[in-house]
Parts: C-alpha cells; structure tokens; sequence
C-alpha cells in the first residue's frame, strides 16, 4: 500500500502504528456500480424502526435483563408506538426463552404489535422458538445464518453450497413449523452482509423468498446487516441499492438494515440506506450492543423529526425514556449524547448563549405576529435543531453559566428567572463580575446564585451616601419636579433640596448640594408584576459605575439605582 505525499503546509508524516496489517474494503469485497440514484433521494417518510434491545442489546449487557426489567422495557417501547419489536432469542438462554413465554401466555402485547423472535439455522433450536412463540397470534420469526468469506472459511467450515443447503432445511422446517392458524411470517438475516459476495447475497435471499412463497400480503423480511463496519457509509448504501435494485419479487420483499457502529458511523449508514432503498432499521434506544453498538433508534427518528418529517414514534417525555433504558441496561446515557442527554440542550459558551437568546426572543416575537402559542410556530433557533419543550425538556437548562459563558447567557438566565432585564450596556460589566466569581469557584453558577451576585453588585444598601427620608413634589415654580430629602454622607447629616426636570434630575441636584457631583450617563427603567428595576450609570469624581434597584415602584427603584451607582464610585 502506497502513502500519498503530504503537501507541504501539512507537517503530519508517517507514524508508527502497522496500517499495513489491514486491507481496505475494496480489497475484502466487491460492490458492484449500482447507478447510485440514492444521493439524490431524500427521507419523506419514516421507516418501520424495529428496536431490538431486548435481544441483540440485550447480549451486549454484562447483566442481562431479567423477566421483570424486559417486561418494562417491552412496555416503554409499545407506550412509544413501535409495531415490530424483537423480543428475544428463546433458544440461547431460559431467561429469554421464559420472557417470549411471558408474553405469549398474557395480555402484553397490544393488537397492532408484532414479536420478532430470533433463531440459528439449526433444527432444535428453530423447534425450542417455536415452543416459545406456541399460542402467539401473530409473530415473525427471524433465521440468521453467517455468510462472508471470513466466516464460511474461518469459523463455520462451509463452502457457498453447503451454506445455501443449510439454510434451505432450516427454511423448509421453519415452513412446517409454522401454525397456519396465526400469521407467522419469515426473516432472513445474511449475517456478515456486508462483507458477502453481493451475487450469493441474491441467491440466498432470492431463495427464501421463493420457498416460502412470500407475497404482499404476507411478505418476507430479508435483513442485510452491517455486523462490523467495514467501510464508508456510501458504501453500505452502495451494497443496499445493489439488492434492492435486484431482489426478485420486490413487492414481496421488505427490505431491512441491521447496522452496528464500529467506525461510528452507524446512524449514516442506516440513513443512507434508507436513501438506497431500505424500508425498516433495525436498532437499539440510545445505541446500546455488541462492541461500539447498533445504530441508534433515538437519533435517527428525531432526525427525522428535526427535518420536519412524522418520526411515527412518541419522544414527548425523552426524560422518562432515557431513565427506563438506564434502569433496565445498568448503563448511562451519555450527557451529551444527540437530543436526550442532560446536556444537549444546554450552552455554556457564551456566542452559544447570545444566540439561543436572541434566536428564542425572535421566535416568541414570530409566534405573536402569526397569532399562535409559541409551541405552535416554527421553529428557528440558533444551536437548537428541535425545541427542546417538544421532547419534554424545560427552557430552564438551555443557557447555563460558567467560566466561558458570555454577556447574552446571563442576561437571558437573569430575564427568565428573575425578570431582569439588563440594559445592553450594563451586559459587559456585569460578564466581568460573573466571570471573576466563575473562575474563583471552578465551577457552574446556578441562576439563583446568577441573581444573588447581581444584587451583591450594583444593589448597595449600606455605603457611604445614604438616603434616610425623602420625597417628591411637583415644581410649581418651572413645570418639573422636587426633591426634599435627608442624606447623610460621611459622618454629616443634612436635609437637602434639588430641582430637575425629573425626578432622578431632582435627585441628582440634591446630591449636588451635599457635595457629591453626579453625572448620570445611562439610564433605564423597567416595571414586573411584581415591581420595578432600574439601572443607573453614573460617573462621580471621575469614576464611572453601574448601580441597581428594585423596588415597589419605579420611581422608588430609580432612586436606589442612582445611589446604588454613587456608593460603587465611592468606594
């Protein structure tokens, strides 16, 4: 294998890692041209997802599921609408063998609800699935069998004939098996698909199709799995058209994927094969298996979703589906796996966080111009593909601040949770003071707290002005207004009088005669259900500072906001 030279503002240069030890796809299978029609598809309609956590995730558990554990899992995902579920693989252990029997002899599963059931090509155990599945109105029963080079060679010891033979007699015994008086239908699974000659693939599948006289009406699953990702997900796609393009009797034929995901790329080979002509996905909540996992059920329908198309699955309380799946696998999901992690929805750095910020204002502006509830409108928001309200998540943890958050994420959390809504010129210092206590403490700073240090700040109760009486009076004399007030600054008492247009001028001019010059640069009120702020800038013996105030009244709160700034100066 040759290394293509690096150009010269790349300073990479070969490693020491044995790349030679491993070939490329194209040197293990081949995959025929196939036209390629599916980069220009698109996904309009959801497949029929059919979750297989209780056996394939199952096996990958270092503490399977016991009957009362699969049985709540079983329950979540029919409560979330799935149709085909598979429920077990009854000859490998008693536990599952006992579960498929739970069902089956109870009053589990709904009407509309098919059971998979898997099965080896062997005659005793396809006989102990059918004991299993004994008394089941209606269930598919899946064969597998391992089919690539590698396994026929390696672990099986068969040859392209005696694979087809074997799987042929397992296939006429599932036909005598099956009870015509419940609609038990067929799945065929070529293990290894993805690394079997496309032309055997065919001929299996052709094969069973023919043999048990599959027809609209009761058609035959055949399954082509991605067992262990070999390749680019173009490529799986690539293999997926191959066969549907080709499969005989088509109609007859519903066409499933079973991809795992061990270059991580799992989720794109099952939407690509769905591009390619796949009609059902086969996968696990959250991406729990074998190894890295199957592909991930969760993501893919709410990609879906996310492109405005029906997922046909219920995700409006993504919090009770995650805490099922982690009760029953003993296994976390991720904080920031895709849409249900407990931080998906949440930004910290503060471009993120203006934002959301300005993107969610705007949505609520856009909601009020179409004259619907904002659940209603559509939806565009900067780094949120879905509302997280949609999925059962509150706006609370979207915009949450620490050390990099910015000036927009603590307006919005103050706004949000207290109903303060910082003047856009008061954002920047108020960022410095956050950021100083973040980087103190190391960690996150919760909204409650996020108030608390905006009242520590700019709301001074105690300094050195202080207003002990006062009152406002209409100016007879020139039209505006009267300040008459007692302050004490320093250790000197007085009773002080001002005159201005407003009553903050008023104000000022009293504190002018106290001998404290203010100017004031920026000024903003701002009245709540339950009371005012307001929010002073002024600048005293040169020094300039933000004040605060909340009070009953907005008159009240201006004149806090206005000493609030002095005493900051004064310090």
């Amino acid at each position: 294998m040759t290394t293509t030279p690096a150009p010269a503002w790349n300073p990479q240069r070969p490693g020491p890692m044995p790349f030679h030890r491993y070939r490329p796809f194209q040197d293990r299978v081949h995959v025929p041209a196939a036209g390629r029609d599916w980069p220009a598809a698109t996904i309009e309609r959801a497949p029929l997802w059919v979750p297989v956590d209780l056996r394939d995730g199952n096996q990958a558990l270092a503490e399977p599921m016991d009957t009362p554990r699969k049985r709540r899992f079983f329950d979540l995902l029919t409560g979330m609408g799935f149709k085909e579920i598979e429920v077990g693989y009854p000859s490998a252990s008693r536990a599952d063998f006992d579960f498929v029997r739970h069902l089956a002899t109870g009053d589990a599963v709904p009407d509309d609800v098919t059971p998979v059931v898997f099965t080896p090509a062997r005659r005793d155990l396809i006989d102990r699935t059918f004991e299993a599945i004994e008394g089941m109105p209606r269930a598919v029963v899946h064969l597998y069998i391992a089919t690539s080079p590698v396994w026929r060679d390696v672990v099986l010891g068969r040859d392209r004939a005696e694979v087809w033979r074997t799987v042929r007699e397992a296939a006429e015994h599932m036909a005598r098996r099956a009870d015509r008086a419940s609609y038990v239908r067929f799945q065929f699974s070529p293990e290894t698909f993805n690394l079997t000659e496309p032309d055997f693939v065919l001929e299996l599948c052709d094969g069973l199709t023919e043999l048990w006289d599959a027809s609209p009406d009761r058609p035959v699953t055949h399954n082509l799995p991605a067992t262990v990702e070999i390749a680019t997900p173009n490529v799986y796609a690539d293999q997926i058209e191959y066969v549907h393009r080709h499969l005989s009797r088509r109609d007859s034929v519903i066409l499933s994927v079973h991809p795992h995901n061990d270059r991580g790329t799992g989720v794109a080979c099952a939407e690509l094969a769905v591009l390619a002509g796949a009609q059902r996905v086969e996968g696990c909540l959250f991406g729990n298996g074998e190894r890295t996992g199957n592909v991930d059920l969760v993501t893919l329908a709410l990609n879906l979703y996310a492109q405005g198309v029906d997922p046909m699955i219920d995700f409006r309380d993504i919090d009770t589906v995650k805490d099922t799946v982690e009760h029953c696998n003993r296994l976390p999901v991720h904080p920031r796996h895709p849409y249900a992690g407990d931080l998906v929805h949440t930004a910290f750095s503060g471009t993120h966080q203006d934002a959301i910020s300005k993107g969610l204002a705007r949505h609520a502006e856009r909601a009020r111009e179409l004259g619907v509830p904002e659940r209603r409108a559509p939806w565009s928001v900067p780094y949120l593909p879905v509302d997280p309200a949609d999925v059962g998540r509150s706006y609370e943890a979207v915009i949450r601040v620490n050390s990099q958050s910015g000036k927009g994420g603590m307006a919005y959390l103050l706004r949000a949770h207290h109903g303060v809504d910082l003047p856009a010129r008061m954002r920047p210092d108020f960022s410095r003071a956050v950021q100083r206590a973040t980087d103190d403490s190391g960690r996150e700073m919760a909204a409650k707290e996020l108030y608390e240090l905006f009242r520590a700040t700019y709301v001074v109760e105690d300094g050195e002005v202080a207003l002990e009486a006062w009152s406002v009076h209409p100016d007879e004399s020139g039209g505006g207004h009267r300040f008459v007030c007692t302050l004490r600054t320093g250790e000197r008492t007085g009773d002080y009088e001002g005159t201005g247009s407003g009553p903050v001028s008023a104000f000022v001019d009293a504190l002018a005669g106290a001998g404290v010059d203010v100017e004031v640069l920026d000024f903003h009120e701002q009245a709540g259900d339950d009371g005012a702020h307001a929010f002073a800038q002024c600048r005293v013996r040169g020094t300039t500072c933000w004040g605060a105030g909340r009070e009953s009244s907005a008159l009240a709160a201006s004149v806090r906001a206005v000493l609030s700034a002095v005493n900051r100066t004064l310090r």
